[in-house]
C-alpha cells in the first residue's frame, strides 16, 4: 500500500514540476499514470486540463475543466472557480460555440458579483472586452474596457493582464484608424509576451493578434517579423493545437514570398492541427490554400479550398471571384463582388475587397465601376496610413488599380507612371507574383505607348518569374502578349458535348466540380503542349499552337486524360493551320480561326477532327481516318477533314 502511495506522490510531483516548466507532454504523461481520479486536487484537474489541451486533446481537456470548476465550486473558493469559467469561455469562443461561451461568461460574472476586486476580474473585463472587438465590432466600447483592464494589471502587478489588455487596445486602434499608435501598442504588448513570465496560452493570442493586424493593414515587414518570432517560439514547443495558428500566419507569410509549395504544406498542416481548437483561423488556412492553388491553375482544388474556408466561417471572397474570372465566368464574377460588397461594413475588409473588384468590372467592361471601386481603395489606403506613409502593400494596389483603368480607357502614359511605380513598390515588399503581375500589365501599357522594345523585356521577365512560381496561367497570358502579331498557327477548339443534359442530370453542384476538373485539366495538357489559351469559351477552350504536330499531340493528352478520369464529360476537338492575325492583345482573328471553329462544330463526341491539309506531311505520325468532305457554314466550297485517331498506343 505504501508503495502504491508513494507512487502516486510521485507521479504527481513529476506532473507538476513539468507543468511549471510548460513541459507539456511530461505532465501530461505524469498526470495520466496517476491512478485515481480521487487523488488529483482541483489545481491538479486544472493543470491537468492545461496539459492535455497543449496535446491536442480539446475534448479531455474541457472535461477535466469542468472537473476542476466543480471541485473550486464545492470548496467554495469562488475565484478560482471564475478563473476556470473565464478560461472555459475561451475554449468555446474560438470554436464558434457561442452559447455555451456565453454561458461560461454569465457563470464567471456571477462568481465574482461581490468579491473584492482582484486579476481575475480583469481577466473578466479583457475578455468581455475582446467579445466586443471581434463580434460586436464596436471599437470605443472596446477601447473603454481595454483601458480598464489594463488599469487592473497594473493595480495587481499582472504582466500577463497587462499584454492582453495593451494587444486588445492596438487592434482596437488599428481598426479605428490610429493605425502607428495602434502598432506601437501592438509591438509593446508582443515583445512582453516574447520575453517570458505569461501563459504559453495568452502568448499565442498575443501573436495572433499582432500579426493578423499588421497584415490586415498591409504592414507585411512587421507581420514577417512577428510572424517569424511567433514561429521560433511555436517551434520550441512540443505540443499541438495554439502552434497551428502560428503555422496559418508563417504559410501566408510563405505564400507572399512565393515559396507556394512549402506554403500550401504549412497551411494543411496547420489546418488539420487547428480544426478542433480555432474554426476561423482554420478558415482562414483553407483560404490561403486556395490561394496558392489559384494562382498555380489548380482551380478544382481551389474551389474545393474556397468551400472549407467558407464552410470553417471565412469569407471566401475575393478569392473566389477571381477564380470564376480566371474560368472565363465574369458575369458570376462581378455578381460575387458585387453581393459581398453590399454586406462588407469594414473598411480593412473592404481593403482586401476593392483591387479585385477593378480588375472584375474592367473585365466586365464596368469602367465605372472599376473607378468607383478604386477611389474608394485610395481613400482608405490614405485613412489608414502608418504614421504619414501609405504601408507598401496598400499603395502598390492602388497604383496597379488607377494603371489597370488607365490601360482600359486607352491613357498608355498614366498607366505607365501607375504601374512603374507599382512594380518597385512590390519589389520593396518581396512579392514575387505581385512584382510580375505588375510588370505584364506595365509591358502592356509600353506596347500601348508603341514602344516594343520596353514592352518586351518588361513581358520577358514578367514570363519567367511566373514560370518560376508555377503561374501556368499567368504564364501563358503573358506568352501571348510576347506572341507573333500575324502569320501562320494552328488553332484547335473545345467544346463539351451535350452541356445542357449533363447540368440537368447532375445538378448545378455536381456539374461545377465536374466543369472544373474539365477546365483544370484541358489547361494543364493546352499549356503543356505549348499552346495558348486563347479563350475560355464556357463549356471548352480556344488555343493556338506554333504548328501542327504540337496541336494534334495536345488534343490527344486531352481525350485520353478525360477517358482516364472516372467521370468525365464527352469533349469534341477541332483543329486548322491557317494564316490569322492578332486583332487584340492575346487574341486571334481571321479565316484560319473560323474554319478551325466550324470543323470543331462538325466533331462527334470524343472526335478529334482536323482539315486535311493540316495533317498533309504528319500521316506517319498520327493515325488518321479516310477523308471525308463536310459543308460548314461560312464557307462556300466544302473541306475534306480527317478523324485522328487517339484510342490505344
Amino acid at each position: 500500500m505504501g508503495s502504491v502511495m508513494a507512487h502516486v506522490v510521485d507521479s504527481l510531483d513529476v506532473a507538476r514540476q513539468a507543468a511549471a516548466r510548460y513541459a507539456w507532454r511530461e505532465a501530461h504523461e505524469a498526470y495520466s499514470e496517476a491512478p485515481a481520479a480521487d487523488e488529483l486536487t482541483a489545481a491538479d484537474l486544472e493543470t491537468f486540463a492545461e496539459a492535455s489541451w497543449w496535446m491536442g486533446r480539446r475534448e479531455e481537456a474541457i472535461a477535466l475543466r469542468q472537473r476542476s470548476f466543480a471541485a473550486y465550486t464545492a470548496a467554495g473558493d469562488k475565484l478560482s472557480a471564475a478563473r476556470l469559467a473565464i478560461t472555459l469561455f475561451w475554449d468555446h469562443m474560438p470554436n464558434g460555440a457561442f452559447a455555451v461561451a456565453h454561458g461560461w461568461f454569465a457563470k464567471a460574472e456571477r462568481l465574482l458579483d461581490g468579491l473584492p476586486e482582484s486579476p481575475v476580474h480583469g481577466y473578466l473585463i479583457v475578455s468581455r472586452a475582446f467579445g466586443t472587438l471581434f463580434a460586436e465590432r464596436a471599437f470605443e466600447a472596446a477601447r473603454t474596457a481595454f483601458d480598464e483592464a489594463y488599469e487592473l494589471s497594473q493595480r495587481f502587478g499582472d504582466p500577463e493582464l497587462e499584454a492582453m489588455a495593451l494587444v486588445g487596445k492596438g487592434k482596437t486602434l488599428v481598426e479605428l484608424g490610429e493605425v502607428e499608435e495602434g502598432l506601437t501598442l501592438l509591438d509593446e504588448a508582443t515583445a512582453a509576451a516574447t520575453g517570458g513570465g505569461i501563459r504559453p496560452y495568452a502568448v499565442g493570442v498575443i501573436y495572433c493578434i499582432t500579426i493578423d493586424a499588421c497584415q490586415s493593414v498591409g504592414d507585411y515587414r512587421r507581420a514577417s517579423e512577428w510572424t517569424e518570432a511567433a514561429n521560433r517560439w511555436c517551434d520550441t514547443l512540443d505540443v499541438s493545437g495554439m502552434p497551428g495558428a502560428c503555422r496559418v500566419h508563417r504559410a501566408s507569410i510563405m505564400r507572399l514570398r512565393g515559396d507556394w509549395p512549402k506554403a500550401e504544406e504549412q497551411a494543411l498542416s496547420a489546418c488539420q492541427e487547428l480544426s478542433e481548437f480555432n474554426r476561423f483561423v482554420t478558415g482562414f488556412g483553407y483560404y490561403e490554400i486556395g490561394e496558392i492553388r489559384r494562382r498555380r491553375g489548380d482551380f478544382a482544388a481551389a474551389r474545393e479550398a474556397y468551400a472549407s474556408a467558407d464552410e470553417w466561417g471565412h469569407e471566401p471572397q475575393p478569392g473566389l471571384a477571381l477564380l470564376e474570372l480566371a474560368e472565363g465566368k465574369v458575369d458570376g464574377a462581378a455578381a460575387a463582388m458585387r453581393r459581398t460588397l453590399e454586406h462588407v461594413e469594414s473598411s480593412l475588409q473592404r481593403l482586401q475587397l476593392l483591387p479585385a473588384q477593378v480588375e472584375v468590372a474592367l473585365a466586365a467592361g464596368d469602367v465605372s465601376s472599376a473607378t468607383a471601386a478604386a477611389d474608394e481603395l485610395e481613400r482608405l489606403v490614405d485613412a489608414y496610413k502608418i504614421g504619414r506613409t501609405r504601408a507598401p502593400a496598400f499603395d502598390a494596389a492602388v497604383q496597379v488599380a488607377r494603371g489597370q483603368i488607365a490601360l482600359a480607357e486607352g491613357a498608355a502614359d498614366d498607366a505607365v507612371q501607375s504601374l512603374r511605380r507599382a512594380r518597385e513598390i512590390w519589389q520593396e515588399v518581396g512579392a514575387p507574383y505581385e512584382i510580375a503581375q505588375a510588370r505584364a500589365l506595365l509591358g502592356a501599357a509600353f506596347k500601348a505607348q508603341g514602344d516594343e522594345h520596353t514592352a518586351t523585356a518588361e513581358l520577358e521577365a514578367a514570363q519567367a518569374q511566373f514560370a518560376k512560381l508555377g503561374a501556368r496561367l499567368d504564364e501563358e497570358r503573358v506568352r501571348s502578349l510576347l506572341g507573333r502579331v500575324d502569320g501562320q498557327r494552328t488553332f484547335l477548339f473545345t467544346d463539351i458535348v451535350d452541356s445542357t443534359k449533363l447540368v440537368q442530370s447532375l445538378g448545378d453542384e455536381r456539374w461545377s466540380r465536374l466543369l472544373a476538373r474539365h477546365d483544370e485539366l484541358l489547361r494543364e495538357k493546352i499549356v503543356e503542349g505549348g499552346g495558348e489559351v486563347i479563350k475560355h469559351t464556357g463549356d471548352g477552350f480556344f488555343a493556338a499552337f506554333d504548328g501542327p504536330r504540337s496541336a494534334l499531340e495536345a488534343a490527344i493528352s486531352i481525350q485520353r486524360a478525360l477517358a482516364a478520369e472516372v467521370v468525365a464529360p464527352e469533349v469534341r476537338v477541332g483543329a486548322h493551320a491557317g494564316e490569322a492575325f492578332r486583332n487584340a492583345p492575346g487574341d486571334y482573328g481571321g479565316e484560319g480561326v473560323h474554319l478551325a471553329a466550324r470543323i470543331g462544330g462538325a466533331a462527334g463526341a470524343g472526335e478529334i477532327l482536323v482539315s486535311r491539309a493540316t495533317v498533309d506531311g504528319f500521316t506517319t505520325t498520327f493515325r488518321v481516318s479516310e477523308p471525308r468532305v463536310e459543308e460548314l457554314k461560312g464557307f462556300e466550297e466544302p473541306v475534306e477533314v480527317v478523324s485522328v485517331e487517339w484510342r490505344g498506343g
